[in-house]
């Protein structure tokens, strides 16, 4: 998939940056079970905490920050509750809901026994389409991608997600939603 920005020539993402509340469980993870190299760290000035660079692959990286004095998770708020198997979708404005990573769509099912069998507890796979599920049990030609999600140690959900087709003119189709279509939430 290419895409041509008329307006500045990005290269992808740089890094994403993530907190953590324990950097070696972090390591453990990200590198032990997801395999990417740890390519840089930081020791944070006046104590600060720390910053550490996963190459998560083609020059992009994930980064997390463990700080000394950050404030607990917030699942529902700052990040889904769950995965979206569950019906977990929500976090507020501002969140980041989840990292989806491309994996090779001949490598997808292979890399979902993988995290399994090392005990990573993965949602089933998602076909997603354009029906008014959004998802479909089997693929078929209106499935534009696979995925399925897990979570790593602090609840950060991610995805491992392939495209299955090109998109056209037809893919954006949809009227944008304002701030006023938003639904309020109730006082209790």
């Amino acid at each position: 998939m290419t895409s041509s920005n008329p307006k500045f020539e990005l290269r992808g993402i740089n890094h994403l940056a993530l907190v953590c509340a324990d950097m070696k469980r972090t390591i453990d993870f990200y590198t032990g079970i997801l395999g990417m190299p740890l390519i840089k760290t930081l020791d944070l000035p006046g104590g600060l905490g720390q910053h550490f660079f996963f190459d998560c692959g083609n020059g992009n990286t994930v980064a997390f920050f463990w700080l000394a004095d950050s404030p607990d998770a917030a699942p529902g708020i700052a990040a889904p509750k769950g995965r979206p198997d569950e019906g977990e979708l929500a976090s507020a404005i501002g969140s980041m809901n989840h990292v989806a990573f491309a994996v090779p769509p001949e490598k997808f099912d292979e890399y979902r026994a993988r995290l399994e069998a090392a005990g990573v507890e993965v949602s089933r796979i998602l076909n997603h389409d354009d029906s008014p599920q959004g998802v479909s049990k089997d693929v078929h030609a209106g499935t534009f991608v696979r995925s399925f999600y897990f979570q790593d140690p602090d609840g950060v959900l991610l995805e491992f997600a392939c495209w299955t087709r090109e998109f056209t003119e037809a893919d954006v189709a949809h009227e944008p939603r304002t701030a006023a279509d938003r639904k309020t939430p109730s006082a209790s």
